[in-house]
């Protein structure tokens, strides 16, 4: 899932109608929970249809009302922590030492040294 940036658009550089498009916020709990009540009640099989939601979603609150006791979204958003700010040092001296290495060769340093990362995040 995509995260937020500081002015609510996709951290993942979507552009829809030529602008990046804003994330949808999730359903209420109050909904949520009616639906799940209605479906796993037996009250309303297919309760999508009746309270405008897809069935995939239907499918997922149920899946988490049953494995968490909870229909509450999970938390979205945040900020990761950069994994290789403490290995900086190290990749600005191999990179003067040897400026014709790829990406590839520096992520096996790197994984030598106990650091596993894609070739991306480097």
């Amino acid at each position: 899932m995509a995260r937020l940036n500081r002015k609510g658009f996709c951290d993942s550089r979507c552009w829809l109608g030529g602008r990046q498009h804003e994330m949808g916020r999730p359903f209420s709990n109050d909904l949520r929970e009616r639906v799940v009540a209605a479906v796993v009640g037996g009250e309303l099989p297919g309760g999508s249809s009746v309270f405008g939601v897809a069935v995939s979603s239907v499918v997922k609150w149920s899946q988490r009302y049953r494995a968490t006791g909870s229909v509450a979204p999970g938390k979205m958003g945040g900020r990761r922590k950069p994994v290789l700010e403490p290995h900086r040092a190290f990749i600005r001296e191999r990179i003067s030492q040897t400026p014709h290495w790829t990406l590839h060769k520096l992520k096996d340093e790197l994984a030598a040294r106990g650091v596993n990362v894609s070739h991306n995040a480097v």
